[in-house]
């Protein structure tokens, strides 16, 4: 039996170098990937398969984003303590105040909330200290072209970022970033940086990478084009009093659909002052041996949910923004 597993993993290695060493040029799906290029965006298919063929399959790629073979319980105290700690507060608190004028007008040409946007920056890169170091062709091109789970959504992204390349007028092999292809110090998809960033620091050019004007002015954007509500509640801590009877409320979904009606006939409500005639959702953040918490989430807590579909993303971004916000407020204040 070892040796069998032995052999079984020889084979994968060179199955694997074999893939590395081949690009993808020659590939049929991806030949036929660079024609509809062609047809629909009018990229040379010449140039097309010129990049897939310097591509190389990146077996990382895959292992990284592949299900955990022995799923685990999810916890929100263990996902929580990776987010909510004092190293990534504290760069929060000194990003904040190097670049406190770009956030402001940021917040207030897009009517967003100033803590949010610095929370999304820390909770996807600390602050442009990990942006990752994967050659983006390199991911999209595996993804689109390897990992069948994801397949579509992956070729549409590989499509968006040859549009992206041809747009900024840069080779599309010259971008870093994620094992998942996202880029920069917000960890923008190709098609969310076509689709959302912008050119905040005014000098001709969308750069996520080196301009921290770009970075937080494209996050404000992406908040405002997905419906952020100025100054309206994000999230409030709740209680329950029979968790049997919340099933329906948690089916509902991460959209804001409940009424206050609804909450108290199930016995949820708000510890603190809940906005009345605000439309919510029932969050669950379950911890293995631990009781679980339950908020209340508002229409801007979805909104954040848009940049990354998981509520404890979402919770994450808000609580890391308010320890922050609380953190750097005191600092003034002593200062004064």
């Amino acid at each position: 039996m070892r040796i069998k597993n032995l052999l079984g993993a020889a084979v994968l290695g060179i199955f694997s170098l074999s893939l590395s060493a081949q690009g993808y040029g020659e590939r049929e799906e991806a030949i036929a990937f660079a024609r509809d290029l062609e047809a629909r965006h009018q990229i040379p298919l010449a140039e097309t398969l010129s990049y897939l063929t310097r591509a190389t399959y990146d077996d990382r790629v895959i292992r990284y984003i592949s299900p955990p073979k022995k799923t685990g319980v999810r916890s929100w105290l263990r996902y929580r303590s990776r987010f909510i700690e004092p190293i990534r507060i504290q760069a929060g608190i000194d990003f904040w105040e190097s670049h406190r004028a770009i956030v402001r007008a940021a917040a207030e040409r897009f009517g967003v909330d100033e803590a949010i946007i610095v929370g999304i920056i820390g909770v996807e890169t600390i602050y442009g200290r990990y942006t990752g170091n994967f050659q983006v062709l390199d991911a999209l091109a595996t993804l689109a072209f390897d990992y069948p789970p994801r397949a579509t959504l992956f070729r549409s992204e590989l499509e968006n970022l040859f549009l992206m390349a041809r747009e900024q007028g840069r080779p599309a092999d010259e971008y870093y970033g994620s094992f998942a292809g996202a880029i920069g110090l917000p960890q923008f998809l190709p098609s969310s940086i076509r689709n959302y960033a912008v050119d905040f620091d005014e000098d001709g050019r969308i750069d996520l990478d080196n301009s921290i004007a770009d970075a937080i002015g494209s996050v404000a954007n992406y908040l405002h084009l997905h419906g952020w509500q100025a100054g309206a509640p994000i999230a409030v801590p709740a209680t329950v009093a029979d968790e049997s009877k919340i099933d329906a409320l948690l089916a509902a979904g991460i959209e804001p659909s409940l009424s206050s009606e609804q909450l108290a006939a199930a016995g949820v409500v708000a510890k603190i002052g809940d906005p009345e005639n605000q439309q919510t959702t029932l969050i669950d953040l379950a911890s293995p041996g631990s009781s679980t918490e339950y908020w209340l989430g508002y229409r801007n807590f979805y909104v954040i949910t848009r940049y990354n579909r998981s509520s404890f993303y979402a919770m994450s971004v808000f609580q890391l923004a308010d320890a922050i916000s609380r953190r750097s407020d005191a600092r003034m204040a002593q200062r004064d």
